[in-house]
């Protein structure tokens, strides 16, 4: 990149942003302990939220904060204890006969749907901010109300996507633990 400097500060800044993220998505994947697994996924967010202030989106960074490694952290934490932490399930049974080669099959089509999708569009990604109507976001005040109009017209689909994902989990959530209290209440 020719006439792109970039200081010590914001080397370290980053770096240190990516580290974060890095190790808590191992550790999200590679603890046993769903709580521990929760506290990884804190520090991903955290580093997230180092990245978007690095970025200068103060906002972004607020709202990740509170939003996600507040709230709901906390409600993947009260999920976790509603359906209990120290119960052990057997893996190796199948309910459902076929069920695993179904759900390969399923991720399978909505990673190639997914590529189709990413390959046929116009997305960019990795802009260094988000532009609404062409102009990049103000900094200061302005900088909230264009980045809601962005939020509700230009990524409304995300925004929808993602709220309908975080509904369907909780329910989802519900529903296994009242079947599993069921189950606990007609075996005693």
């Amino acid at each position: 990149m020719i006439g792109v400097s970039y200081s010590i500060g914001a080397v370290l800044v980053f770096v240190t942003a990516a580290l974060l993220i890095l190790v808590g998505a191992v550790g999200v994947l590679a603890v046993r302990n769903p709580v521990h697994a929760a506290m990884s996924l804190i520090m991903t967010l955290f580093g997230v939220a180092v990245a978007f202030v690095a970025q200068s989106a103060d906002f972004l960074a607020a709202v990740q904060v509170i939003v996600y490694a507040g709230a709901i952290v906390v409600l993947f934490l009260f999920v976790i204890m509603f359906l209990g932490v120290d119960r052990r399930e057997g893996v190796r049974v199948e309910p459902l006969v076929g069920q695993r080669a179904l759900a390969g099959l399923g991720v399978g089509l909505t990673v190639a749907g997914l590529i189709v999708l990413l390959a046929r569009s116009h997305w960019v990604s990795g802009a260094m901010s988000v532009s609404t109507n062409g102009a990049p976001l103000a900094t200061g005040s302005g900088n909230v109300a264009q980045l809601g109009t962005a939020v509700f017209t230009t990524y409304l689909y995300a925004f929808e996507a993602t709220a309908a994902l975080l509904v369907i989990a909780v329910v989802g959530a519900i529903v296994l633990a009242r079947r599993e209290r069921a189950l606990d209440e007609e075996a005693a």
